[in-house]
C-alpha cells in the first residue's frame, strides 16, 4: 500500500463547536435544497440544548490520532459540513506534495448521502485544489465489517441494560430538511446493509458467512439509476449478498436478491 499510496484522508460530515457556528452549518448541510428558514431555525434550537456543540469533530480528532498511531502514512482530516472543509484539506495535501492518497469516509452504510455525495465532494475538492490536486481513491464501506458489528453489538448491549423492565430499544432518523416522523417508504440502502450486519454478527452455522474484509480500494458505483442498473464491475465475496463494484455501469436489468448498488 505506501508503494502506490502516500496519505490517507479522513473525511467525515462535519459539525459545530459552538452556538455560533450552528446556522452555517446548517445551511451548509442544506445548500441547494430549498430547505425553509423556518425548518433550520427548529433544528437550530435543537443544538441549543448541547450549546451548539456536536460531538462528531472530537470523535473525528480522535479516530485521526488513533490511526496515525498504527499506520505510517501520514494521516489528513476534512469535513463536508464544517471545519476542517474537505476543499481546505486537499489544498494541503497538494501543497505537502501528496500525489496519490486513500479516503475512509466515515459514513459506514450506502446511498446516495453516504457514499456519492462524498464522492463529488472529493471531486468538488480536487477540482477546488487545481492540476497540483492529488489522485483520491475511496474505500469500501464497512457497514459490514466483523469489528463495526461487533462495536455496534456491544454498544446496543450496554444500552439495553440500562432500561427499565419492559422498556423497548426504539431507532429513528432526522434531518434538517424535514421533521422527524414516519416514512410510508423506507429508505432502500440502508435496511439491506442492516440486515446484512445484523447476519454478519449473529451466524446461524457454521461457514453461513465468510466475507472477505480486505480493504481494496475501489471506485463505487456512481449510477444514477437507483435500482435499475447494476455494475459491470459487481462480484460476490461470500455466499451471501455481499459486493463490490469497480464502478462500471452496464444497462442489464438485475434482482435486488442478487445485490444491492451501494447508491441506492
Amino acid at each position: 500500500m505506501h508503494e502506490s499510496y502516500d496519505a490517507l484522508l479522513v473525511l467525515s460530515f462535519g459539525g459545530p463547536e459552538g452556538m455560533a457556528d450552528v446556522r452555517p452549518f446548517l445551511e451548509n448541510v442544506v445548500r441547494g435544497r430549498g430547505v425553509p428558514p423556518e425548518r433550520l431555525d427548529a433544528v437550530e434550537e435543537h443544538y441549543r440544548h448541547f450549546g451548539g456543540v456536536s460531538p462528531l469533530n472530537a470523535r473525528n480528532r480522535e479516530l485521526v490520532a488513533a490511526i496515525g498511531e498504527r499506520v505510517e502514512l501520514p494521516v489528513y482530516f476534512g469535513n463536508r459540513n464544517w471545519h476542517p472543509m474537505v476543499e481546505d484539506t486537499v489544498a494541503e495535501m497538494a501543497r505537502d506534495g501528496v500525489r496519490r492518497a486513500l479516503v475512509f469516509a466515515t459514513s459506514a452504510y450506502g446511498g446516495y448521502s453516504a457514499c456519492r455525495q462524498y464522492l463529488e465532494d472529493v471531486a468538488r475538492a480536487r477540482g477546488a485544489a487545481g492540476p497540483d490536486a492529488p489522485d483520491l481513491v475511496k474505500l469500501r464501506h464497512f457497514y459490514d465489517h466483523p469489528y463495526f458489528v461487533a462495536a455496534n453489538a456491544d454498544a446496543v448491549r450496554a444500552a439495553r441494560a440500562t432500561l427499565r423492565p419492559r422498556s423497548g430499544t426504539g431507532r429513528g432518523s432526522c434531518s434538517p430538511r424535514t421533521p422527524c416522523r414516519p416514512r410510508r417508504t423506507p429508505p432502500r440502502a440502508y435496511p439491506t446493509r442492516a440486515g446484512t450486519a445484523t447476519r454478519a454478527r449473529w451466524r446461524r452455522r457454521p461457514g453461513w458467512w465468510q466475507p472477505t474484509w480486505a480493504l481494496t480500494p475501489t471506485t463505487w458505483c456512481g449510477s444514477r439509476g437507483r435500482g435499475r442498473r447494476r455494475c459491470r464491475g459487481w462480484s460476490r465475496t461470500s455466499s451471501t449478498t455481499s459486493t463490490r463494484c469497480t464502478g462500471r455501469a452496464s444497462g442489464r436489468s438485475w434482482s435486488r436478491r442478487s445485490g444491492s448498488c451501494p447508491t441506492t
